[in-house]
């Protein structure tokens, strides 16, 4: 089963969002490795602070289908499609990985481009897979962190956000 990695993020009801959204995928996926919650600064509009973390996982799901299962749990928290790429977020998840898989086509980019530009994505999934490696890049998301140079939005350890670890 291939090792999968998930951002999910928030802005809208955040505690109560991410909570539901760990709920539904560890029931649809089994048990999750999840990062610390990070707080920072909303990007590319003005709006309430975003709240990010990532978890990791195995599943035989093949990728479509998890996708679809991704928004069908978006779609039960409150996600509307069809927004500005940069808005509030009910529930946002985003596959980063999916294995070693390498795709780049239209709608579909895994992994995300999103890791190697956001302190809110890459030091959550370096928290949980340091020692992993970038499919494409062949550095681990540890030494990308350590070397990460880009704007960290303000990003801070939301200390309690879950209450009790996850972990």
């Amino acid at each position: 089963m291939p090792q999968i990695y998930v951002s999910i993020g928030s802005n809208q009801s955040p505690q109560e969002n991410i909570r539901e959204g760990l709920r539904q995928l560890e029931s649809i996926v089994g048990p999750l490795v999840c990062s610390p919650v990070y707080r920072s600064v909303a990007v590319g509009f003005n709006g309430d602070d975003f709240f990010n973390l990532a978890v990791g996982f195995h599943t035989t799901l093949p990728l479509l289908r998890l996708i679809e299962e991704l928004r069908i749990i978006e779609f039960v928290c409150g996600r509307l499609r069809g927004q500005e790429k940069f808005s509030p977020r009910t529930l946002d998840l985003d596959i980063l990985t999916y294995g070693n898989m390498v795709i780049q086509k239209e709608g579909l980019s895994i992994p995300r481009g999103e890791i190697l530009h956001y302190a809110f994505v890459l030091k959550p999934l370096a928290d949980i897979a340091a020692e992993a490696c970038h499919p494409v890049l062949n550095k681990t998301y540890g030494d990308l962190w350590t070397e990460f140079t880009g704007h960290d939005g303000g990003l801070v350890h939301a200390a309690g956000f879950l209450g009790q670890s996850r972990r």
